[in-house]
């Protein structure tokens, strides 16, 4: 992963953080997921599946939430129509 990222040239016209993250962007981010992994594996499977089931349920109550509120816009807009 190293020799292809050292190949690479970023774009002249990006800013230099872009340019020094991009280059090791997938270096960190296995580096970042091992030690999630870590962390996972020497936690008990209980607590780790628990953690799992909170963010699931946390990502079904924020979509429920931006459907419904999509869903009332959209309602009052056929409603009352756009005045402009």
């Amino acid at each position: 992963m190293k020799m292809v990222e050292r190949n690479y040239e970023p774009p002249a016209d990006w800013m230099e953080w872009k340019k020094r993250y991009y280059t090791s962007y997938d270096l960190i981010i296995c580096d970042v997921l091992g030690v999630l992994q870590s962390v996972l594996m020497n936690t008990r499977p209980s607590i780790a599946l628990g953690m799992v089931v909170l963010m699931v349920f946390s990502l079904l109550a924020s979509t429920a939430f931006v459907i419904l509120h999509v869903a009332d816009v959209i309602k009052r807009i056929v409603e009352y129509g756009i005045h402009l």
